[in-house]
Formats: structure tokens, C-alpha cells, sequence
């Protein structure tokens, strides 16, 4: 299998984070992929995918898979060891509803950074919902990662590691440590795995949009 993605993608990395979960580093090769909104389109990852986003999974006979959460759920059942997705009802909603809300704030972090990058074009109010959106969404997080010490590690969990490192990556004078401690102290937890560690964050692309400060202040 082979996989176009980006070091500096969030989604990317989730799917990274789930073939060392799963043992399948081996079976995986990875091929740098740049794509940007901004910017033409990749002819390379349109073959694959008409959308133009990564990931993107080229499996074996030359069909794709495209969508982070599509691709995770098929390494997922084609993987060693314990599942990412809870088997159980119950658990397994808990878990997709957790993927989607932090893919939902990656999305909007991802947007906002594209709409402050238009300079003296960039709209107050659309920049303004954003910030009202990522801070309810952090303070969800921060409501339910209690929970998240008492379950084996899961998609969701795995989605969350993410959007926090793109906070990091991203808007690393917004000051989220301080208005999510608990979020915080389970992240500096499970930063330490293998997993996590092997996939960290990387600017591959040289920084192609210039130096943006974004206004996201948390305290």
C-alpha cells in the first residue's frame, strides 16, 4: 500500500499514528504529498482523489481510499492488535463522535488560518465565529477528557492528539495549556507514546503561506 501524505498534515498524521497502532508499518510506504487551498492543484493527488485532499490510501490493486476516518477504519480491520474502534454500540458512537469533533476544529482551524493569511482582506466576522467555535470546542474537550484515562486508546483519542498538536504547530502563542489543564495533563501523557512520538509535526512544505499570527488567545 502506499500512502500520499504530508508531515505537516494533522489528518495525515492520524492515519500515521494508526499503522504503528496496528502494526502495519511495513505494509505502508509513504510518498510526500503538498496540496494547499491556496494553490493549484495537485495532479499526482487528483488521480487518486478528485477532491485533491490528503490522505490518500493507493491499495494494492490500484484502488484508493480517501477521507482520514475511511482510512483509519480499514487499517483498523486489516491490523494487528486491539481495535481503535470500540466493537461495543455504545462506545464505538462515543468514539466516532469524538473523531468528529476534533476533525470538525481541525477543519476550522485549517479555514481561519487560510482567511487571516488574506491580510487586509480577511473578514472580522468570519474570524470572529471561528474563535467562538474553537473555544467551545476546546471547552467540550476539556469537559470529557475525563473519561478518556478510564478507555483503552481509541480513534478519538488519536483524533484529539492531533488537533492539540496543530494548536502547538500552528498557533503556539494561543495559551490553551492554561484554559484546558486537564485536556493538557492527558496530552502531555499520551504524547509519550511510541506512536505519537515517531509521527511528530513537520513544516515540509517551507512554510509556503509565510509567517501568519493568528488572534486565537485563550487567557
Amino acid at each position: 500500500m502506499k500512502l500520499l501524505w504530508s508531515k505537516r498534515s494533522p489528518f495525515a498524521r492520524k492515519v500515521m499514528i494508526v499503522v504503528a497502532e496496528k502494526g502495519l508499518a511495513n505494509n505502508v510506504q509513504t510518498i510526500n504529498t503538498i496540496v494547499m487551498m491556496a494553490a493549484p492543484a495537485n495532479k499526482d493527488v487528483l488521480k487518486y482523489n478528485p477532491l485533491c485532499k490528503i490522505p490518500v490510501l493507493i491499495l494494492a490493486d490500484g484502488n484508493s481510499l480517501f477521507d482520514s476516518r475511511v482510512i483509519c477504519e480499514y487499517l483498523d480491520e486489516i491490523g494487528k492488535g486491539p481495535n481503535l474502534i470500540p466493537s461495543q454500540f455504545d462506545q464505538r458512537i462515543k468514539c466516532m463522535c469524538l473523531q468528529s469533533l476534533s476533525d470538525g476544529l481541525l477543519d476550522i482551524l485549517l479555514l481561519w488560518r487560510t482567511e487571516v493569511g488574506r491580510g487586509e482582506l480577511c473578514n472580522d466576522q468570519i474570524s470572529n465565529s471561528f474563535d467562538t467555535k474553537v473555544k467551545a470546542t476546546m471547552a467540550q474537550l476539556e469537559k470529557e477528557v475525563v473519561d478518556f484515562k478510564t478507555q483503552p486508546l481509541n480513534l478519538g483519542h488519536i483524533s484529539v492528539v492531533c488537533v492539540l498538536a496543530q494548536l502547538n504547530f500552528r498557533y503556539p502563542n494561543c495559551n490553551w495549556q492554561k484554559a484546558c489543564p486537564t485536556l493538557n495533563a492527558w496530552y502531555t501523557g499520551v504524547s509519550r507514546l511510541p506512536s505519537v512520538l515517531a509521527t511528530a509535526v513537520e513544516d515540509d512544505a517551507g512554510n509556503m503561506m509565510g509567517t501568519i499570527d493568528m488572534p486565537l488567545r485563550f487567557m
